[in-house]
């Protein structure tokens, strides 16, 4: 893509899919490869992936550390690779970007050291019932170490946040709220915005978990009043094994340090050490270097793109997905619709009435469909609907409307062949 032209809304995938490489490959039987499976990972575009060979062919050093040219190039992608982070997420400054290994990484994060430091019995945390394990199953743990009650809201007969009950559990005893921008299961888009100002007036932080919203939707921080979000680059073009912390400066500096070793310090004794500034007393060890450079480019590539473009473009494609999927008998979808809520995520999690999820994925798989099936890191979600697991189909940007009719029909197919056969 020539990154200087405004993609049009008709043809953003036409535009896009050149740049990624695997979108072009074709599956069994020499179909060719659909992948409906974004909310789980993105594709790379050559973009990212030339930026990590770049890394490793040219500027391989350790960062921070060295006074070498090799070195000294590599602490300047690696730090400009923040600084984008910051720019992405509207953060006043690079320093409130902790890099992590992934999102999760980033809640423990929190948990571990403003968690263990305000949070005792008596407090309580506000989380609700769509969240992804990676922010349920910290929580639990700080709950068992620090005697921390807690609460969960719950869900519209729409399958939204059920805002009257988030306002009747908060509380002077509600010290954090921690929640999904974007459900990856019911795929709705929660009001950060009301729900800060709601925290804010009891004293709660609020936590933020964007991975879902990120790369599909413009999200800006000072917008949603947040404290603190977090965010992976793997779904965000960039590759595995890196993501981010976004925190207010004020309540980072006042955080303890996360993990000991090598560069979170400032000075060591033997019989004690003192830590390094924003944000690298977060940072302990050699970071994921290429990682963090390979996401800076897949930052660059969504944003000269436009968030904006691809949320109104996803739009398009989910209202057609919503479209194929209500044709066919006995399909399911969690969540609200289209119609519902205009700005749902680009993703339908559904069941069929008497045919596992399973079975349905694998049949779409030997067709060169890949979506996905099981519970999605939800189970109490999938718990509160009866359901053991979902099948999910997610679009992106390089989706295009030949691939949703096709997904249909091929859906349509594998239920018509399962039910024969049952």
């Amino acid at each position: 893509m020539t990154m200087a032209a405004a993609p049009k809304l008709a043809n953003l995938a036409a535009l896009t899919r050149p740049d990624f490489p695997l979108l072009a490959q074709t599956a069994c039987l020499g179909q060719p490869l659909i992948y409906l499976d974004y909310a789980a990972t993105s594709q790379k575009p050559r973009q990212v992936l030339e930026a990590l060979q770049r890394y490793y062919d040219h500027d391989n050093a350790n960062v921070h550390r060295g006074a070498h040219q090799l070195s000294a190039r590599a602490t300047e992608g690696f730090e400009a690779a923040r600084a984008k982070t910051a720019a992405f997420v509207g953060a006043a400054s690079p320093n409130e970007i902790v890099f992590t290994r992934n999102a999760s990484e980033a809640i423990n994060l929190v948990a571990r050291t403003w968690g263990e430091a305000h949070l005792g019995p008596g407090d309580e945390v506000l989380l609700t019932l769509m969240e992804h394990h990676s922010n349920l199953v910290p929580w639990q743990l700080l709950a068992q170490r620090t005697g921390c009650k807690l609460l969960h809201v719950g869900l519209t007969g729409t399958g939204e946040l059920d805002l009257e009950d988030l306002r009747s559990k908060l509380s002077e005893r509600t010290k954090l709220v921690s929640l999904v921008q974007v459900s990856n299961t019911l795929g709705c888009l929660n009001p950060i915005a009301e729900i800060t100002s709601l925290a804010h007036q009891v004293g709660a932080l609020v936590l933020v978990d964007a991975c879902q919203s990120l790369p599909h939707l413009p999200v800006d921080v000072v917008e949603l009043g947040a404290d603190f979000l977090v965010g992976s680059s793997h779904k965000l073009c960039g590759p595995t094994g890196m993501g981010f912390l976004w925190g207010r400066e004020a309540l980072l500096e006042a955080m303890p340090p996360f993990l000991g070793g090598g560069e979170m310090i400032q000075d060591v004794y033997l019989d004690h050490s003192t830590w390094a500034g924003l944000p690298h007393k977060f940072e302990a060890g050699t970071p994921a270097i290429g990682e963090a450079i390979g996401m800076g480019a897949g930052l660059d590539y969504l944003q000269a793109i436009g968030l904006d473009r691809i949320h109104a473009y996803e739009q398009q494609l989910t209202r057609q997905l919503f479209d194929r999927l209500r044709a066919i008998e006995g399909v399911e979808v969690l969540g609200p619709s289209p119609d519902q809520q205009p700005d749902r995520a680009a993703l339908a999690a559904f069941t069929v009435a008497d045919l596992h999820t399973n079975d349905i994925a694998a049949l779409l798989d030997s067709a060169g469909i890949c979506i996905r099936s099981g519970h999605h890191c939800t189970q109490p979600l999938h718990r509160h609907y009866g359901l053991s697991g979902s099948a999910r189909a997610s679009l992106s940007f390089t989706t295009t409307p030949e691939e949703i009719d096709r997904f249909g029909e091929e859906l349509q197919g594998a239920i018509s062949f399962l039910r024969e056969h049952s």
